[in-house]
């Protein structure tokens, strides 16, 4: 199949800025799945409200748009009504770790069949620039003006801590590397978290003094290293990319089924 084959033309133009890095993580993700060889059909994608969520309207699957931090809360709804089926779940920074924090931390936990693809741009993109959880410290926006004075959380560290399987964190300038670990996320039994550094050059860019898109993919390739590398012993300030963990755990919806067999056996 085409990547056409996996859009829902009639929706575009799409609504991004020019140079936006979600696009291209919607590119990838389609490359992905169709790697996989996943049918369409067999494919649900649930997302929030943010520019990191109109992917689930841009793409022929079965998709739901659904509250702001609420969308892993669908998702698991919909695992455990229909396990059979893939769950992928877009976000950005206010749905996976400001409002939806809670929800990120507890299917975490619980290490549902899930995919969680969080696009950290650093920033709220589509109110109007204000900066969120994953905005550095010092880092500007447009409510940070002087600087932003709360420390950011470690996506991964914050993952790993509340227990999720498959754990990795990738950015959009290494795109051969991002499909390969969408693959072995989506393919995960269990909770999949992979955290993509994405510019928003409108927003975060021209507040932080990137000239454009292609200075902040420039700085993707400069500022992260892979996992382990003697760069990042040398250079501390580096950020890891890579695979941090992938393990196999009891999956929730097999656990479920285990607890209605022996609900049913003691009728």
């Amino acid at each position: 199949m085409a990547v056409r084959d996996y859009i829902r033309e009639r929706f575009f133009p799409h609504i991004w800025c020019p140079g936006c890095g979600h696009g291209t993580v919607m590119g990838c993700m389609i490359r992905a799945i169709e790697n996989l060889g996943i049918k369409k059909n067999d494919i649900v994608l649930v997302s929030g409200i943010g520019c990191s969520s109109r992917i689930c309207g841009y793409l022929d699957f079965h998709t739901l748009h659904t509250l702001h931090g609420r969308a892993l809360a669908f998702a698991t709804g919909v695992k455990l009504s229909r396990p059979e089926l893939t769950l992928i779940v877009p976000m950005g920074d206010g749905d996976a770790v400001a409002i939806g924090g809670n929800h990120f931390i507890h299917a975490a936990r619980r290490n549902i069949d899930v995919t969680a693809i969080i696009m950290n741009n650093s920033v709220y993109g589509m109110t109007g620039g204000q900066y969120s959880p994953l905005t550095g410290y010092g880092n500007f926006s447009t409510t940070s003006p002087y600087g932003n004075i709360d420390q950011s959380f470690d996506t991964v560290k914050l993952a790993l801590g509340a227990g999720a399987s498959f754990v990795a964190r990738t950015t959009t300038y290494h795109v051969t590397s991002m499909i390969n670990i969408l693959e072995k996320a989506i393919a995960h039994k269990g909770f999949s978290v992979v955290e993509i550094l994405t510019q928003c050059p409108v927003y975060f860019g021209r507040k932080n003094e990137f000239a454009g898109a292609v200075d902040m993919l420039k700085y993707y390739r400069t500022h992260t290293t892979p996992i382990g590398s003697k760069m990042k012993k040398k250079y501390p300030d580096l950020i890891e990319r890579g695979i941090f963990v992938q393990e196999e755990r009891p999956e929730y919806c097999t656990e479920y089924d285990k607890i209605i067999k022996k609900a049913n056996e003691e009728r």
